[in-house]
């Protein structure tokens, strides 16, 4: 009877997921590196564009009021107090991207780990965890999100909060699923053999071939974010003026849409090209890492 190594059974698939032929895969994904190029182009001006302009996103001109787009140094006009809408866009977005990037990574962690313990232990574990999942699920995310912000000061360190408790369902389910086939494969219970515990091999075994499903969950996490910041602002239960975001700026321009349309053409443009490009990512991500389409 051969001796048992060691070691644990080489994993399947190693955490490098973008190498060789999944990333030439992505790199040939048109609309993917379209939406890489957009988000590149967005994030770069919202965050070095302020330090190119002559005026800040609260400096008022009264005398300026409502002047369209290309005037003098407005490349994108005013609002109704004079302020420029170029510096307060790119403030708004440095606003926005942060409340998505950051919700992004707090509610990934969230769903991964949940995810993860469901679907590695199972039993009474997993049917409790994901009942809670379900639990979560059967409230309207966008009213659960919209109470929470009515009870809570509004700022963009709550807000974020606020988007992550409310969307790390969906990828505890893809998580979970994910686990529960590679918790039978024949490298954990290899591991199991050898006396590895369980944290070792939930992080070290099979959280690196669940990282596809997990970076292309957080893609779309980081649109749908973006999204939601940019809905409740609107609807005056998120960052709150003088402090702008793209949903607040919306908000502002309901009552200009027919003589100064521009007020709302700009924000929405940015609030498109975001989620749009991180849709197109999130597509790309997910033909890449496709173990059945990589040859």
């Amino acid at each position: 009877m051969s001796a048992i190594s060691d070691a644990p059974a080489r994993r399947p698939s190693p955490l490098r997921v973008f190498t060789g032929p999944r990333m030439r895969k992505f790199m040939h994904h048109r609309l993917a590196m379209l939406g890489l190029i957009m988000i590149v182009g967005l994030t770069l001006a919202c965050f070095f564009g302020p330090y190119l302009l002559p005026y800040d996103e609260l400096y008022i001109d009264l005398r300026a009021r409502f002047s369209p787009p290309l005037t003098e140094n407005h490349i994108l006009g005013t609002d109704p107090l004079g302020r420029d809408i170029a510096a307060r866009l790119f403030s708004a977005g440095q606003i926005s991207l942060t409340v998505g990037f950051t919700a992004m990574v707090l509610s990934t962690l969230i769903g991964t780990v949940i995810g993860l313990v469901a679907g590695y232990f199972g039993g009474w574990t997993r049917t409790g965890l994901m009942r809670i999942v379900d639990a979560f699920l059967s409230f309207p995310s966008i009213f659960l999100m919209l109470t929470l912000a009515a009870f809570l000061q509004p700022s963009p360190t709550m807000i974020t909060l606020i988007i992550a408790v409310t969307s790390w369902m969906e990828v505890a389910r893809i998580v979970e699923a994910e686990v529960r086939g590679q918790a039978s494969r024949d490298f954990t219970a290899a591991a199991r053999m050898i006396g590895a515990p369980h944290w070792w091999i939930m992080l070290r075994e099979i959280l690196p071939n669940v990282t596809g499903p997990i970076i292309v969950a957080a893609t779309l996490t980081v649109a749908r974010a973006i999204l939601l910041e940019a809905y409740i602002s609107f609807l005056g239960y998120g960052i709150q003026p003088p402090l702008p975001s793209w949903g607040n700026m919306l908000n502002n321009a309901q009552q200009y849409l027919e003589s100064a349309p521009w007020l709302a053409i700009v924000p929405g443009v940015a609030i498109t090209m975001a989620v749009t490009s991180f849709n197109f990512i999130g597509d790309g991500l997910r033909d890449a890492l496709d173990a059945r389409s990589v040859k």
